[in-house]
């Protein structure tokens, strides 16, 4: 729960926060006095800003600068502006021109969707994607590559396609391969993917033995498939800071897949999320921002979009893009296209 602050205390900690947003630099009294939404003397907005860093929403640097927002206060504006910002028309144009022209392998687009929120929030984008409980098995092929080598391609309810080649001891022809491919598709099919590694072969069945070698490279293909995070922009984190150990410590966070799967999983279940410095829990990212917003197909949540940056981020512009790309995305998932 945010603490109340009359009219003009907030007017006065918007200013400051959408000033330092635009310039990086301490926000001095007089600009403040000449926001539109402020409409107070220079001496007065002085008062106010010395009552607000008593209270922990401003601070200020050194003598005589101006003021910056604190975690505190990020988190009043943060608090205050959603649900009131929305894309700007053009950038809800884009989305939808991504998105209608997106087609492929999940994995491909997943990875293109990261590149695009980076192009248009102009910071690092992270999506990640997980099979979940509710992923079912809609197709299952087995393909001859050679009388000794076959291929299991694999098809979800959420558009992942794993594939995975195996060998087997015996001559597998035409007829033998056939039976498995009968046996997997009236035994699989529609099934939930989290089973697959469960599955007991019918052993008494022609082609069991193709099918169960079938099945376990289809498992091997699950796991190494696990949670995956599609990042772009990292670049642009050096741009972002100052201090070369900030830059270092947040890109190492972004190289630990399983940090930032963890901790987008565990900031999402709530729904679209802005974390804050110190609230994302990792303490190397205490100068950063997270904005995170759940996707989901028709079978259910499937993965995190989120954004990374500065603390100082435009968050108007990053939680409707967020939003936006997560709405999109999730429609595309589940309507097709």
């Amino acid at each position: 729960m945010r603490e109340p602050l009359d009219h003009r205390k907030s007017a006065i900690l918007r200013a400051v926060v959408q000033q330092y947003i635009e310039t990086a630099q301490p926000v001095g009294s007089t600009t403040i006095a000449e926001h539109p939404e402020v409409g107070v003397s220079s001496a007065t907005v002085r008062n106010e800003l010395h009552n607000l860093e008593a209270d922990g929403f401003v601070a200020q640097p050194h003598t005589s600068a101006g003021r910056i927002p604190t975690q505190k206060g990020y988190r009043f504006f943060v608090d205050a502006m959603t649900g009131q910002e929305s894309l700007s028309p053009s950038n809800v144009a884009k989305v939808s021109e991504f998105f209608a022209a997106a087609h492929g392998e999940l994995e491909v687009m997943l990875q293109e969707t990261s590149s695009f929120l980076s192009g248009l929030t102009g910071t690092a984008a992270v999506v990640t994607g997980e099979p979940g409980e509710a992923v079912t098995i809609r197709s299952i092929q087995l393909i001859d590559l050679h009388p000794d080598v076959l291929m299991v391609v694999l098809v979800t309810s959420s558009g992942s396609v794993l594939k995975k080649t195996f060998e087997m001891a015996d001559h597998t022809d035409g007829r033998l391969l056939s039976e498995a491919q009968t046996l997997v598709n009236e035994e699989l099919l529609g099934k939930p993917l989290t089973e697959l590694s469960a599955w007991n072969t019918p052993n008494k069945r022609r082609g069991a033995s193709v099918a169960a070698a079938a099945v376990q490279a289809a498992c091997v293909a699950a796991e190494d498939a696990g949670a995956r995070m599609y990042l772009d922009g990292a670049s642009s984190i050096a741009e972002s800071f100052d201090a070369t150990e900030t830059i270092q410590s947040v890109l190492a966070v972004l190289e630990k897949q399983f940090v930032v799967v963890s901790l987008l999983k565990e900031l999402v279940d709530g729904g679209l999320t802005v974390a804050i410095g110190s609230e994302t829990g990792v303490a190397t990212l205490s100068e950063c921002s997270l904005v995170v917003a759940p996707y989901r197909t028709d079978s259910g949540p499937m993965g995190a979009i989120a954004v990374l940056g500065p603390t100082r981020m435009n968050y108007a512009k990053t939680v409707s893009a967020v939003d936006e790309v997560s709405r999109q995305l999730s429609g595309l998932l589940t309507e097709g296209p």
